[in-house]
């Protein structure tokens, strides 16, 4: 307390000016009109600024939490999306759901070997299975490979392996995309017929073909295409709408009726 008191005394002289200053400054705002309107009109600046200062700190603090509000809509907005079937404007019949939505995210990622997986922290315990399919907002990103307690690899897209139904949208044209292991943006499309009309900028998305996608995911656009002159097909460069190099939240696509489809064609072709 002695310290203090010791303080003020060594500059009581300019404690004095400051406070006979904050008095003739009062005296002179509250006497002229022109400086009440400068002096509000700084005070409303100054104010401003701190409550945007205060609002941007908050905000920043906040987006963790709003971001898992945002991939929960996103979770009950696809969910109604992959289910809606021919019907529209009617509500969804939860006995008839065909496809699940669990939400994840990604906490590993590679795109720059000929055979890359990505690492998901969900896993059995949280209902994935092998073979669901994997996406993000802007489309097709993987297959879930294998499956821990909490954890799941995928089979990237960008994998010499994957192979995946695709087809140009608005069309039945469909063949298989695959990557040949070079540009990480590009993958290809086979096995598209040469009598189809294509141009460049056409949409690809995925085909009906597929037990683990609901058709019409967004795949990629056409960036280049020629013709395999032995076979008829066209060979075709689709630019990814994914940026593989970055991505954090994914969906997780469950096809309830995969394993009785499976098990129909097994018994089919072993008959």
């Amino acid at each position: 307390m002695q310290r203090i008191i010791n303080f003020i005394l060594s500059y009581r002289n300019a404690f004095l000016y400051g406070f006979l200053m904050v008095i003739s400054l009062a005296l002179t705002v509250r006497s002229h009109s022109y400086h009440q309107s400068k002096f509000f009109n700084s005070s409303k600046w100054l104010t401003g600024n701190v409550y945007g200062l205060a609002a941007s700190v908050s905000s920043y603090f906040q987006l963790r939490e709003e971001n898992d509000r945002l991939t929960q809509e996103n979770q009950r907005l696809r969910n109604l999306l992959f289910n809606a079937g021919d019907s529209e404007g009617e509500p969804m019949d939860t006995t008839k759901i065909d496809y699940e939505v669990f939400r994840a995210n990604l906490i590993k990622n590679s795109f720059a070997s000929p055979r890359n997986y990505l690492t998901i922290d969900k896993g059995r315990n949280q209902g994935v299975t092998q073979d669901m399919g994997v996406i993000t907002t802007e489309g097709i990103l993987g297959i879930v490979e294998n499956v821990s307690s909490n954890f799941s690899t995928v089979q990237s897209v960008l994998n010499t392996k994957s192979s995946i139904n695709a087809k140009i949208k608005h069309t039945n044209y469909f063949g298989s995309l695959r990557w040949e292991g070079e540009d990480y943006r590009v993958a290809q499309l086979i096995d598209i017929p040469r009598l189809v009309p294509l141009v460049v900028g056409d949409t690809i998305v995925t085909g009906a073909m597929s037990s683990i996608f609901p058709e019409n995911i967004p795949i990629g656009v056409i960036k280049k295409y020629d013709l395999n002159a032995s076979r008829s097909f066209y060979n075709i460069d689709v630019e990814l709408f994914n940026d593989m190099a970055n991505i954090k939240n994914v969906y997780l696509i469950k096809n309830r009726n995969r394993e009785e489809i499976k098990a129909l064609e097994t018994t089919t072709i072993n008959e």
